[in-house]
């Protein structure tokens, strides 16, 4: 019997369980590279660079291996520009006994697929499937991310004593892990390790260039890992040199910084070049050598083994009604901002111009800059996802909708935190230096010096004052409405519409 493995440009594991069952003598592993991935959403070039270089990479591995393997370019003439399309091409040409597939990373392409009728295999690069967070899920009222990590870490062990009790004492060491830098700011970091481009990602450059001319995105500075051996240098990089410090600068921000102290593996952890269980490992390896702080180990690996995790299984659980939901009903187009960059406000043109650029910006900038600004703003959560997806080098739906849907846009309604993330503009000076060159000042609502993320913040909860009046975790928020003069609460008003229909 014959098989076709098809395999996507986020599956790139050379250790994947389905391999064993490949006879490299009569069996196909099927890749192709279509447009329609880079344009139902306007794509990063970045992002698309990635994911096509690590493709090629992938594919001659493979090769050299001594697989079958079936790759479709970009520019392939007979291409027919879609990953059901070059499926059924291969089926025609190949006539597998068997298509095999690994569980996709978004919803509506799995419903493709599936339509092939293939054996569908569960994604190994995860410490768990779909059905495990099903059963965690099965009869709670609420999905909280803090019990769902306390349950990884007790199956994994991973940070815990031998009495089942948490390394440290602590499940959570996330107190010590708010730090913003002092007016010096964040001094001399070692710079990330970057990976220049050979012949093969410069030849992606030059496709994605002239194929996606007007996408946003720098390929001039295109650094990211693209083969397992890469992604793993990032990872010893990011160890020896920055997770020390990560832990306590994580939610900082600093002008002209977009690097600090972050790992930058996201891509290689989503791509598949790196196993999550090794990320694991080595941070705490390096904690039990005594080159990092508790704290700092345990943030790390909060955001691997609990919310990488977590938002995985909130994501299958939940489609393909989450990506429709809307709780605030929120209507008003993305502003034009988000895709030119062109904005006075120093957070949001720090934020979003990096992003344009490298296709890059870590949680904090995604959170509580560009998220926050959208959800107090009443961007329609589609709009913002979509430009989620389409301008983050990192960005699958698996992980990005829930991210953006729930989290940022509290568009779920609470399913994944309790309240949203509102915030005026003095969060941002506080975790930052953006206010210093901004004409705006946080501490003003109104006036020719008001800080947007401070007026939209009051008419955020002005807005919503009923929707919130029974969640307790907003009612010192909501008190301090009442403190309002109805002339004040008419200014807000009034300067709140006056931003909507400028920025």
């Amino acid at each position: 019997m014959s098989k076709l493995l098809f395999l996507l440009g986020d599956q790139l594991s050379r250790t994947g369980p389905w391999f064993d069952q490949l006879n490299p003598k009569t069996d196909h592993i099927l890749l192709a590279e279509v447009s329609h991935e880079s344009t139902k959403v306007t794509s990063n070039k970045v992002r698309t660079t990635l994911f096509l270089s690590a493709m090629r990479h992938f594919a001659a591995d493979l090769e050299q291996k001594n697989y079958r393997v079936r790759y479709i370019e970009l520019d392939d003439p007979n291409n027919t520009q879609t990953l059901e399309g070059e499926l059924q091409r291969a089926i025609d040409e190949l006539s597998p006994d068997e298509i095999h597939i690994v569980r996709p990373g978004e919803d509506s392409i799995r419903k493709q697929l599936l339509t092939f009728n293939p054996i569908e295999h569960e994604d190994t690069h995860f410490f768990t499937t779909p059905a495990d967070f099903a059963d965690h899920a099965r009869g709670r009222k609420q999905l909280r991310m803090e019990y769902f990590y306390r349950e990884q870490r007790k199956i994994t062990g991973y940070l815990m004593g031998e009495d089942g009790k948490p390394t440290g004492g602590k499940w959570n060491y996330d107190h010590e892990n708010r730090s913003s830098f002092d007016k010096h700011g964040p001094g001399l970091i070692p710079p990330p390790k970057i990976f220049p481009p050979n012949q093969i990602t410069k030849d992606i450059i030059n496709l994605v260039e002239t194929t996606f001319p007007n996408h946003p995105g720098d390929l001039s500075t295109f650094h990211w890992p693209v083969t397992p051996d890469q992604a793993q240098q990032a990872l010893d990089d990011f160890i020896t040199n920055r997770l020390p410090l990560y832990g306590q600068y994580q939610d900082a921000m600093w002008t002209d910084s977009p690097w600090l102290y972050h790992s930058l593996i996201s891509s290689s952890l989503n791509l598949k070049l790196l196993d999550p269980r090794d990320v694991c490992l080595a941070a705490i390896k390096a904690y039990q050598d005594g080159l990092v702080p508790l704290s700092a180990t345990e943030g790390f690996v909060r955001q691997i083994l609990g919310w990488r995790e977590y938002v995985r299984g909130l994501y299958w659980l939940k489609m393909p009604d989450y990506l429709n939901l809307n709780a605030l009903n929120a209507q008003n187009d993305l502003p034009k901002c988000y895709w030119t960059g062109k904005t006075e406000f120093t957070c949001l043109s720090q934020a979003i111009n990096q992003t344009l650029k490298f296709g890059y910006a870590h949680h904090i900038q995604r959170l509580m800059v560009t998220g926050l600004f959208a959800m107090m703003y009443g961007v329609h959560p589609k709009q913002i996802h979509e430009w989620y997806l389409a301008t983050y080098f990192d960005a699958i739906e698996w992980v990005e909708l829930p991210n953006t849907t729930g989290m940022s846009q509290w568009a779920d309604g609470g399913i994944m935190a309790s309240k949203p993330y509102a915030a005026t503009g003095k969060y941002i000076q506080r975790m930052s230096n953006y206010c210093n060159e901004c004409p705006r000042n946080p501490s003003h609502r109104t006036g020719p010096q008001a800080c947007p993320f401070t007026t939209f913040y009051w008419d955020f909860l002005l807005q919503h004052r009923q929707t919130f009046s029974t969640n307790q975790r907003m009612s010192l928020q909501l008190r301090n409405l009442d403190r309002l003069e109805p002339q004040e609460i008419n200014d807000i008003q009034e300067e709140a519409n006056r931003f909507r229909k400028t920025i």
